[in-house]
């Protein structure tokens, strides 16, 4: 009866165990959150968003123009922490135009503004928006980028490539190597580490501005490939993601830098364009995909050798949600991008994952 007994109350303290609210909780924060509707107000469909950039979180913008009767309107919309709104308030908000990247600058938020096809920087400080005019129109406005002390305009006149550079008080024309034949893209981590991927004679290649001029980086792209963004962190680290095309079909890559050397992956993405990467709070790195489901959105998750997806919500009646932009907010992730619901015109849709 002794040794009844004792195996009786290991079993009561092994429920015990398996019931308390210790364990109870440590199962609930296991959970992985999943993506959430935010509301949006309503734009002049059909939209196409810009970019979607994130200062914490409780700020982040959200750019792109709408159709009217009249033409292309500029687009943009504020995150406070908790709901979108609508700005309308920068200079031109009215005329012709659209809003392009976004950049954060010290205190100031600042966005390229086509502007009825002249091309400025809105600015907005503590003391409301302000404008930077470029120092000519050019046919192509093709990228932008800034940081403390410095920003830089690419694109094309009918001269051919332009590289503007702002160096706070002024604009400057810069040259680059020969043989490039048009900038697709650039960004910065400081004003003398600017990044910038070309056409050539010799193929897809990526220069790097070091404060003095432009220059070869010496990237070892795979072969056969061209360059969709280069994502550049304070910690040092850089990634290029972009498309290597293989008897005509083309598959992602992407190429991490670490400080010493670059390593290249080919994860299970397709043919998935990576412009929207970012780097989520979870140290991963995300990207919207195309998705096959009509009704939902759809998101990659790449930790390393790791790739894993996740979806959106379900819309009803919808036949295509398009995440366009990406952006890490605190400890969450927002997206921006349309949503076409059946009988009417893509319009505007947001999605959050955790927060």
């Amino acid at each position: 009866m002794k040794g009844l007994r004792a195996v009786i109350v290991c079993l009561v303290i092994a429920c015990a165990t398996v019931m308390s609210p210790v364990a109870v909780v440590s199962s609930a924060a296991a959970v992985t959150p999943s993506w959430s509707q935010v509301p949006v107000p309503a734009a002049a469909p059909p939209v196409t968003v810009s970019d979607l950039a994130a200062r914490g979180p409780g700020e982040a913008w959200a750019t792109g123009y709408e159709d009217t009767a009249d033409g292309m309107r500029p687009m943009l919309y504020r995150w406070d922490g908790t709901a979108w709104s609508r700005d309308t308030t920068f200079p031109g908000t009215g005329e012709p135009g659209w809003l392009g990247k976004v950049q954060f600058v010290g205190k100031e938020v600042w966005i390229f503004h086509n502007r009825a096809g002249a091309g400025e920087i809105l600015r907005r400080s503590a003391g409301g928006w302000s404008t930077v005019p470029l120092p000519q129109t050019l046919w192509t406005y093709q990228d932008f980028t800034a940081v403390p002390g410095a920003a830089w305009m690419v694109g094309e006149d009918d001269t051919g490539l332009k590289v503007l550079h702002y160096d706070g008080s002024g604009w400057t024309t810069q040259s680059t190597p020969d043989g490039v034949l048009y900038l697709m893209g650039i960004t910065a981590r400081t004003a003398t580490d600017v990044w910038a991927w070309a056409d050539t004679n010799t193929g897809t290649t990526v220069l790097r501005w070091d404060g003095t001029g432009w220059r070869d980086a010496k990237v070892p792209l795979p072969p056969n490939s061209n360059v969709h963004t280069i994502m550049l962190e304070p910690s040092g680290r850089a990634t290029i993601g972009g498309s290597q095309y293989t008897d005509g079909v083309a598959r992602t890559y992407l190429m991490t830098w670490n400080g010493h050397a670059w390593r290249t992956t080919h994860p299970p993405l397709g043919d998935t364009y990576t412009e929207a990467m970012v780097r989520g709070p979870d140290g991963a790195l995300w990207l919207p995909m195309r998705s096959d489901h009509a009704f939902q959105s759809k998101y990659a998750r790449v930790d390393g050798v790791h790739t894993t997806f996740s979806y959106g919500p379900e819309r009803t009646n919808a036949i295509d949600v398009k995440p366009r932009a990406l952006a890490r907010a605190g400890s969450s992730l927002l997206s921006f991008g349309t949503v076409e619901i059946y009988g009417s015109k893509p319009n505007l849709m947001s999605e959050r994952l955790g927060g």
